[in-house]
This record gives structure tokens, C-alpha cells and sequence, in this order.
């Protein structure tokens, strides 16, 4: 079963935007920079991931990208990140995958066992919509599901529950698997700063999984 992972990135220079409280604009260019390779680089090494493809509308990232090994796929428009999810979802499918991985370039925990873990737990039962949610169990940091691809995505403010009621709506089998490591996302100064006060963020370390339905 050929697993493609979306990592869809915002440009390189313009990124982060909200960490200004704390970094300077090449500051926020370098760790997007870092961030994007780390991600790539730990989807690469995994065996469960055939494909790995950045998609963006900035040429800058997806060259870095490319550089790494990469697939990349140009956004036409600026239309946001759910469209441009969508497209590269539809892109997989087209090009026959059977499943595909959404994941942001923000998770700064983000290693080989998290990501063995999170998909580990997600591939299972069909059709499935598997979700990593945010510390705060808001957002989504990892998605997982079975192709077809959904006839929208969900990113954004609440985007957990709304992916949740969205599998339910699709009678799809929604299975949430909280892996520390993907917990914690790089988005705003507070989790900067928490960051930098737990350089190694003990309290956020690996471990199993917890697998349950909703």
C-alpha cells in the first residue's frame, strides 16, 4: 500500500509570522528553513512513507525541498491551506496511492519512532481518518486516511473537532492517537518560550500512543 505524505509549507519568508515577538524576519527564515528539512528528512527515513511531496507556492521551499529528495507540487493560487491540501491529496490519488499523510512542517519533536508510532496506530480498519491532535486538542498536527480523499480539509481554528464530525459525517472510522511528540507544534511565542524553557521538553517525550475512537 503506497503511502504519500503532504507536507504543505508556507513561504519560507513569510512563515511564522507570529513568532515576530520573539524572531526577527531572518530568524523565522532560518527556522522555517530548519524546520522544512527536519521534516522532510524524517518522513525520507521512514519505511512506511513511498512518497514524500512538499507543496507550497514558494519556489524557495520547494527547490530546498527538491534538494532533499522530495517531490514538489507548485500552487497555482494562493487559495489557503485546505485547498492546497486538497489538490495534493487529489494529486496522490491520480497518481495511485492508497493513503495519504498530512503533516505540517512545524513539529520540532517530530523523530522516526512518533511518526512509526502515529501511522503504526492508524493503519488498521477502512476507511479510516486517523488524527494526531495539538497539546490543547485543537488543532491537527498529523492526518492520516484512506484514499478517495476527503471533499474538504479542515485546517484551521478547531480543526480537530471539525475533522472528527467530518469522518462521522463521511462514515469514516475516526481514530485519534495522541503521540506526545506531535503534541507539541512551533506556532506562536508562548510555545517558544516554553520551548526554550524546557530545551529537551522531558514532559513531552515519546511513548505509546493512546488509541481511541470518536
Amino acid at each position: 500500500m503506497t503511502l504519500w505524505a503532504v507536507v504543505p509549507v508556507k513561504p519560507l519568508r513569510r512563515g511564522k509570522s507570529r513568532l515576530s515577538e520573539v524572531l526577527d524576519l531572518q530568524q523565522r527564515w532560518d527556522l522555517n528553513r530548519r524546520l522544512l528539512c527536519h521534516t522532510v528528512a524524517v518522513l525520507k527515513e521512514s519505511t512506511r512513507v513511498g512518497v514524500v511531496m512538499v507543496v507550497s507556492r514558494d519556489h524557495e521551499a520547494l527547490a530546498l525541498a527538491r534538494s532533499l529528495g522530495a517531490r514538489t507540487l507548485l500552487e497555482s493560487k494562493p487559495d489557503g491551506l485546505n485547498r492546497a491540501v486538497l489538490v495534493a491529496t487529489l494529486f496522490a490519488q491520480r497518481s495511485h496511492a492508497r493513503t495519504a499523510l498530512i503533516l505540517p512542517a512545524d513539529l520540532p519533536l517530530l523523530s522516526e519512532s512518533a511518526l512509526e508510532t502515529f501511522l503504526r496506530a492508524a493503519q488498521g480498519e477502512e476507511p479510516v481518518l486517523a488524527i494526531a491532535p495539538d497539546r490543547h486538542r485543537r488543532g491537527t498536527n498529523a492526518l492520516y486516511l484512506t484514499l478517495p480523499t476527503l471533499p474538504r480539509f479542515c485546517f484551521g481554528a478547531d480543526s480537530f473537532q471539525a475533522h472528527c464530525a467530518l469522518a462521522k459525517q463521511l462514515g469514516r472510522r475516526c481514530a485519534v492517537i495522541e503521540v506526545p511528540e506531535l503534541a507539541f507544534d512551533l506556532d506562536d511565542a508562548d510555545d517558544w518560550k516554553l520551548m526554550e524553557a524546557n530545551s529537551a521538553l522531558k514532559f513531552l517525550s515519546a511513548g505509546n500512543a493512546l488509541l481511541r475512537e470518536e
